[in-house]
């Protein structure tokens, strides 16, 4: 058996959609720590007639954050990069910002149906609904999940999802993670590099996901791009923390010069824009073929341009009436920005069809850091996983380990040894006038964008790991 075979079976064993559902009553209170057996295989669950599933908890519940003086750390970083600001460990949750990125992957069957679509204006609703589909797990998610250390990697196989991806932290100042993720069958090749700006203004902590993302569709020669939305993150110093995402997306279809235009929409002053997404497929004439609506924590919807106006029409008769009396209602909070109470579900225009729906979350996910079910497996560490992976993977990292397991003083210091050990590394290379090395990925150019890029060297699925960093 070659080394990659012994991988798929470490890492999905025979899997099955169910295998990340919720707990049971007796594995939830495992979850909060009232019996340790969760903890001793690292909140797997156990094979069942020899079939190995992913695990559906993590080993130790969340911490409190109630009695953390958040302002006290953050006065001083009003208007500056957070990325250049070492954080506690309060503020984080138990992945690794390459981990995070994988979440991209969590609706790959978006992208594996577009192999039998025919139509570019179809593939064009399902690359949508996958570019939206890729910031749902944001939602609720208000932890911070931990800065990759230079020269940190990441991969995951998913043979049930049809795919396996890799990234790299290529680059520290800025802090640059670059991934490579492809169908294990040919179909597609996903890729791209983000570079998080995070700022925090007062009330809130805005992320600018600067880079771009690249899908090649090999069967139908087809490439997108598209760059993700900002996040804020609200209420970081008072009130309840809630998340917006807003700002245009605009998918090319570089092959055919189609082009998806999404408005995710900021919240507004009485919320009646939360979560919203709204846009338009237009061909290279600039002519509409298509609206897309929803909301990037529930659903995505496409119609015909006209349906959609005149539904948006009759609706506005209605609203009037009811902004004017939200306006004399309405009231202003100098102390937090509230979200609003009443999310109402999107109005769904008659002829719609139905692109992407979520997932339901874990129904104890709000003491596992508000996780998917897909995000719960991410850091799972199967036995013989540590014979295969480089040393340099995410889940050998000592700090996220430690938090996870719910060691919060253990992941404290640890956080603090491999930022001193990164930083004794990095003046080291600049006495010996060294210049850091990646190992996966080098810069390049976009060929269909034109702009500078990192791109993936290949070999990394060989399993020849030598010469790799020590960097915990």
């Amino acid at each position: 058996m070659s080394n990659d075979d012994e991988f798929f079976d470490a890492v999905t064993g025979l899997e099955s959609d169910e295998s990340c559902e919720g707990l049971s009553e007796a594995s939830f209170k495992d979850a909060q720590g009232i019996d340790s057996s969760s903890q001793k295989n690292n909140g797997s669950v156990p094979q069942e007639n020899g079939i190995k599933k992913h695990r559906t908890s993590l080993p130790a519940p969340m911490f409190s954050r109630n009695n953390i003086s958040v302002w006290g750390i953050l006065k001083k970083c009003i208007g500056l990069e957070l990325s250049k600001i070492t954080m506690p460990i309060a503020f984080n949750e138990p992945l690794s910002f390459l981990q995070r990125i994988t979440e991209y992957m969590e609706h790959t069957y978006l992208i594996n149906r577009t192999s039998s679509m025919s139509d570019s204006i179809e593939r064009m609703r399902a690359v949508a609904a996958f570019a939206v589909s890729a910031v749902a797990s944001q939602w609720d998610r208000t932890g911070k999940p931990f800065n990759p250390l230079l020269g940190e990697t990441y991969e995951l196989i998913r043979e049930d999802q049809g795919f396996r991806i890799v990234s790299e932290q290529v680059s520290h100042h800025p802090p640059v993670s670059a991934f490579h993720a492809e169908n294990l069958a040919g179909d597609f090749v996903f890729h791209g590099s983000i570079y998080p700006k995070l700022k925090f203004w007062g009330k809130s902590v805005e992320a600018e996901p600067k880079g771009t993302i690249t899908l090649e569709l090999l069967k139908h020669r087809e490439a997108y791009t598209w760059s993700n939305p900002n996040c804020c993150v609200h209420n970081v110093i008072l009130g309840k923390l809630w998340i917006e995402q807003y700002g245009t997306v605009e998918i090319v279809n570089h092959s055919t010069g189609d082009k998806c235009v999404l408005n995710f929409k900021p919240c507004g002053m009485f919320g009646k824009e939360l979560h919203k997404v709204e846009g338009y497929i237009q061909d290279k004439s600039k002519k509409k073929l298509a609206v897309i609506y929803g909301k990037w924590t529930e659903c995505m919807w496409s119609v015909d341009p006209q349906a959609y106006e005149a539904h948006k029409k009759s609706e506005k008769k209605g609203d009037n009436k009811k902004q004017k009396n939200d306006e004399l209602e309405g009231a202003e909070n100098d102390d937090a920005d509230d979200m609003p109470e009443v999310q109402e579900t999107v109005s769904v225009v008659p002829g719609s069809t139905l692109l992407w729906r979520i997932d339901s979350r874990p129904a104890h996910s709000s003491v596992m850091y508000n996780f998917t079910n897909f995000a719960m497996c991410l850091n799972e560490l199967e036995p013989g996983m540590e014979a295969v992976l480089p040393h340099t993977d995410c889940r050998f990292r000592p700090d996220i380990r430690a938090m996870e397991n719910g060691n919060m003083d253990e992941a404290s210091k640890e956080k603090e040894r491999l930022e001193e050990k990164q930083r004794a590394a990095r003046k080291e290379r600049a006495k010996r006038d060294e210049e850091w090395s990646t190992r996966w990925f080098q810069m390049g150019t976009n060929p269909y964008t034109g702009s500078q890029d990192w791109i993936y060297t290949g070999g990394y699925f060989n399993r020849n790991y030598q010469d790799l960093p020590d960097i915990y």
